[in-house]
């Protein structure tokens, strides 16, 4: 690759990817707005899973149509389209407040309503990314992308909090828009090559669900590891609505203390996604996803068998960050094998897919999860999903070693 096509790309992808974090700051800021004024107003752990719910049911019902509906569509419209959708809904709740006071049910009805769009988005956006960058430079962006978002995730509550201190509602919801705006220019002025559609009829989604099924049983190895993180999720996914109380009820310490345990968490994040896409760019992509799922599960055991002391704490912490690091030592190599194998006709179709089902993995969990944790406490869940998730990943890599 010559000089001038290596900053050819660079500079496309990080015109968007620099678009696609401002418009998730602004996103994540007005969404920890929305999730304290409710909790402020209803002080309700009921309403408050509800929203968490709510949020997820999008995904689950509409994720593998929308995968059709993708790979029909231009990438590039799609993902414009999607987040200008998000965005017109928060300007159209600013307009709620604006009129009257809202009642708090409607904040769970916004949440479901935007979730629709990040169906749309996270498939098309991690399906154009392919389109930009060359195959051997795949790990290296995705690398660059997920440092971005991470940072994206730690700026936006911190942001979301001063704009609550500082501004009325309706001027918190229109950040929104203007970072829906902000990402839709940066992608409308790239030029982009969309791969060949295979027609323009109307979609079979009953075939097209299937051929996005059959990405998956045409790669068993992407097939069975896939299976083992879906199941592997059914017990992680839980986790995050649990953080909160190992901090609270089991080490007994304040809002700032479980404030730090979320700052590491995504500094692990930020940290692991540039060195994972920098020095593992030829590492072996599924057999580098698994370790990130069997570390993931003895760091998640080793929260479980902490003292409920001060001072372990602070080793709680620690293993956070180590948590939020192997996240994406599973995550990264995933995405960039699939963009690297999958057709890209297929692509929407697969990521769709493959974010449908692990969406489901987060009711399933809260159904074991809570009254787990409210029986055994809270510790006993952490050091119960470990054990699980280090026995189902060893399990099927030594059923994949078998095999063959």
């Amino acid at each position: 690759m010559n000089e001038t096509n290596h900053l050819k790309w660079k500079k496309k992808f990080f015109t968007i990817a620099i678009g696609q974090t401002v418009s998730l700051i602004g996103s994540s800021a007005v969404q920890f707005a929305m999730i304290w004024w409710m909790a402020i107003e209803t002080d309700s752990p009921i309403m408050m899973s509800l929203a968490g719910l709510v949020a997820f049911l999008p995904q689950l019902i509409l994720g593998p149509f929308a995968g059709v509906w993708i790979d029909r569509r231009k990438r590039k419209t799609v993902v414009i389209a999607a987040d200008m959708f998000v965005g017109l809904v928060a300007a159209a709740f600013a307009i709620a407040f604006v009129i009257g006071r809202p009642p708090v049910w409607s904040v769970c009805l916004v949440l479901g309503i935007r979730a629709i769009g990040g169906v749309f988005h996270t498939p098309a956006i991690q399906a154009l990314i392919p389109m930009l960058v060359p195959s051997q430079e795949l790990m290296k962006a995705n690398g660059w992308s997920q440092f971005m978002q991470s940072g994206a995730f730690m700026l936006g509550p911190v942001f979301g909090a001063f704009l609550f201190g500082a501004f009325s509602m309706p001027v918190i919801l229109l950040t929104d828009l203007l970072g829906a705006m902000a990402a839709c220019i940066t992608v409308a002025v790239i030029k982009i090559r969309e791969p060949e559609k295979s027609g323009t009829e109307y979609p079979n989604f009953r075939r097209e669900f299937k051929e996005g099924i059959a990405v998956f049983r045409a790669d068993p190895r992407l097939l069975h590891l896939l299976i083992n993180a879906a199941v592997c999720m059914v017990f992680f996914l839980p986790l995050a609505s649990l953080y909160p109380l190992m901090s609270s009820s089991y080490f007994k310490v304040n809002a700032f203390h479980a404030g730090i345990v979320e700052f590491l968490y995504a500094a692990g994040m930020m940290v692991s996604a540039l060195v994972i896409g920098q020095l593992f760019q030829k590492t072996n992509r599924l057999r580098l996803a698994r370790m990130g799922l069997l570390l993931l599960g003895i760091i998640i055991l080793a929260c479980g068998i902490l003292p409920a002391d001060y001072v372990f704490f602070w080793i709680f912490a620690g293993l956070c960050l180590l948590m939020g690091a192997c996240g994406n030592v599973y995550g990264l190599p995933v995405m960039t094998y699939m963009q690297e194998t999958v057709a890209p006709e297929s692509l929407g179709r697969a990521f769709s897919l493959l974010g449908s089902v692990m969406s489901l993995a987060m009711p399933l969990g809260l159904l074991i999860a809570g009254p787990c944790a409210e029986k055994l406490g809270v510790a006993f869940w952490f050091l119960a999903s470990g054990i699980a998730m280090v026995l189902v990943t060893a399990g099927m890599a030594l059923y994949d070693k078998k095999a063959g």
